[in-house]
């Protein structure tokens, strides 16, 4: 799984993901996994109180984030509860056009 594919799904989906993700119950997973730091994770429990302005908080620190595997881990945290959203991602990771042959070269790659 590429996290670069992942993310432009992620802002494709993410109004859906405001709106049906209690971003409490994915916190401390991406804590855990360390995509988000302490000082984000407190952030985010104790001074929004509205899960929609939370869950859009927790996105955007996410689509800031430096961790390599983000949409990765963000991807697992949401596959227990949320398990509609996760076949829509990977429904659209799979309809994703392969990437062409290249050129080695100066020659056409030809499959066999």
């Amino acid at each position: 799984m590429d996290n670069e594919a992942l993310k432009p799904i992620f802002t494709n989906l993410r109004e859906r993901i405001i709106k049906e993700v209690n971003p409490a119950s994915i916190i401390d997973e991406l804590y855990v996994r360390k995509v988000i730091s302490a000082d984000d994770r407190n952030d985010l429990k104790s001074t929004i109180s509205d899960p929609e302005l939370c869950c859009r908080e927790l996105l955007y620190k996410l689509h800031d984030s430096s961790h390599p595997e983000t949409f990765i881990r963000l991807r697992e945290a949401l596959l227990c509860e949320y398990k509609q959203i996760v076949d829509v991602i990977d429904n659209q990771l799979t309809s994703q056009p392969s990437p062409q042959p290249q050129q080695l070269e100066g020659k056409q790659h030809v499959s066999p």
